[in-house]
């Protein structure tokens, strides 16, 4: 009896995972058990569903001895471990109470079957967010089944009566039942679990997607978050991801809208929809999987299902990204995935270009700060020399004006983020024969360039560093002294040094040298500033009271490209 009551239910098992595996390829029972959070009306129809199965399976038990041999528990407990606690209690009350009163025969264990099948789904409902850490949830879910089995012998022994008919029927179904059923819930998790695994899969191919998508927009949202830049960037997320349209939008109006609806939804047009309306208002994504929710004026539109994400910078939502399909219930978990990832990374790169565009700015705006301490007490101090020159020396007189024009026309001109270096020099030495005119034999100058070297560098970087030599290192000597530019390659830097063997500094205005207003004036500190901006190195300053200063810095050999956009 025994072994023919396990062949029968062994051959309704293979049933039962046939069933399994093919609800688990539909996309009902696929969004309901990757959902974190599941309405109300999805609960209620997978409780029902479960619940019809459990009476389905009674109806499809084999009678044994005034009781029913059945897999009613494979449903009704795998409701509660798919469903959660409510779920499972609502398909084991309605598989539960069928098995009590309305079933047809095996009057014996029908009250105590009953109950077990509604602790049954309980039980299951319970144990799922244990079941859920687990490594291998379908082997904890085995002995979960085997743990409910024997509370439902354990109700039929302790029911059911006569005992010795309740004792016969329990000898002659727990092997088969218990372990069976058991054996289908483990399988039925196993199948289940595949949907589990492929939307891993998926979501690690759309995380790659994401990142392949800002790989290719990211020299474009450098240039801002402009209609322009949107346009091209909704380009290439349509193009990587086969989706209908994709739309970008900032406050107020559309950005971009590239692909299907593209002739209504046009760039420039204030925001229509509440989805997005709501998205700039709560920061929080929103899902629409259908027209009307889209909220789409034109009638016929094709648009049918969409996704938005905010875009943010500094923790301050500037615009959304939008997803379409042509589908209603198109908008799967993996894209869900995709548009969170896109929406993270293009919120980093917007945040990234505003903050390298301030960067620039106070650069330039350092730059233009510097320009304008030079020149004015330069400018007077120069043409005071060229003046006094002009009737003993025409000649040196008319050289000096040429190397001033020179020098004002090179430092006005130097909008750009870096010159070369024989720019530089030459800029330099202009300056420094205006200023050998003026002090004669107390200045003496070196330019030492390694031969053949070249590089670019930001411009006015040297001539601040000199000039603090020339003014608080040699002028304070009543007979001057000697200032020194060194420039050589050493490994992979460029090494930049100006020594002077002035009267030096003293140890304890060393440390302060570069943060506060000191000697140095607003020189050194715009120079050390624009040093660390650029390329993350400071000066270096070393000095002996009475024998002189040397400050120096270095900068990466880019002697294989003269391109430095990248630095900074």
């Amino acid at each position: 009896m025994v072994g023919l009551l396990s062949q029968e239910l062994f051959e309704k098992l293979g049933l039962i995972f046939l069933f399994a595996f093919i609800l688990s390829k539909t996309k009902l029972f696929q969004n309901f058990i990757l959902q974190e959070k599941t309405r109300s009306i999805e609960k209620l129809i997978f409780m029902v569903a479960f619940g019809l199965a459990g009476v389905l399976m009674t109806y499809w038990g084999t009678p044994v001895s005034g009781g029913i041999a059945n897999s009613r528990t494979i449903p009704v407990l795998a409701a509660g471990i798919f469903g959660g606690p409510w779920v499972g209690l609502g398909a084991g009350i309605i598989a539960g109470f069928h098995r009590m009163f309305l079933v047809v025969g095996g009057e014996l264990t029908a009250v105590a079957c009953g109950i077990s099948t509604i602790l049954g789904g309980l039980i299951g409902g319970l144990t799922k967010p244990w079941l859920e850490k687990k490594s291998r949830p379908w082997l904890y879910g085995f002995f979960v089944a085997l743990g409910v089995e024997v509370i439902q012998m354990g109700l039929i022994l302790l029911i059911a009566r006569p005992f010795a008919e309740a004792l016969r029927l329990v000898e002659v179904i727990f092997l088969p039942m218990t372990v069976l059923n058991a054996i289908g819930i483990a399988l039925f998790m196993m199948t289940s679990q595949q949907i589990y695994d492929d939307h891993e899969k998926a979501g690690a191919l759309k995380a790659q997607l994401a990142l392949d998508i800002a790989t290719e927009t990211l020299p474009v949202l450098r240039k801002g978050f402009t209609r322009k830049s949107a346009e091209q960037a909704a380009e290439i997320i349509r193009a990587k991801t086969k989706v209908a349209a994709v739309a970008f939008t900032n406050m107020k109006e559309v950005l971009a809208h590239v692909g299907v609806g593209a002739d209504h939804h046009i760039a420039g047009n204030e925001i229509a929809t509440e989805m997005t309306k709501k998205v700039l208002k709560t920061s929080r994504l929103e899902i629409a999987q259908n027209r009307q929710t889209i909220d789409c004026k034109v009638k016929g539109c094709l648009l049918k299902s969409a996704i938005v994400v905010p875009i943010m910078a500094e923790d301050q939502i500037i615009g959304t990204l939008k997803l379409y399909k042509k589908i209603e219930n198109g908008i799967m978990p993996s894209d869900i995935v995709l548009a969170k990832g896109l929406g993270t990374l293009f919120s980093s790169q917007i945040e990234l270009s505003a903050i390298e565009y301030q960067k620039k700015m106070l650069r330039e705006s350092e730059l233009k700060r510097l320009q304008a301490q030079i020149h004015p007490h330069f400018l007077f101090n120069a043409l005071n020399t060229i003046v006094s020159l002009v009737r003993t020396d025409p000649e040196i007189a008319r050289k000096l004006l040429h190397e001033l024009s020179y020098f004002l026309r090179s430092s006005f001109r130097h909008q750009e983020a870096f010159i070369s270096l024989s720019e530089e020099v030459r800029t330099l030495e202009a300056y420094l024969s205006i200023e050998a005119a003026r002090f004669q034999s107390r200045l003496k100058v070196r330019i030492d360039v390694e031969e053949g070297l070249e590089c670019r560098i930001p411009p006015l970087i040297l001539q601040p560093l000199v000039e603090n030599a020339v003014k608080h290192g040699l002028l304070p000597k009543k007979e001057g002294g000697t200032v020194v530019l060194s420039v050589n390659r050493v490994e992979q830097y460029i090494i930049f040094t100006v020594m002077d063997n002035g009267v030096g500094i003293p140890q304890e205005e060393l440390s302060e040298l570069l943060v506060k207003k000191k000697s140095g004036g607003i020189g050194l500190r715009n120079v050390n500033e624009r040093l660390k901006s650029i390329y993350g190195e400071t000066l270096i300053v070393s000095s002996e009271v009475g024998r002189g200063t040397a400050i120096s810095f270095q900068i990466p050999d880019r002697r294989m490209t003269s391109d430095t956009s990248h630095v900074g």
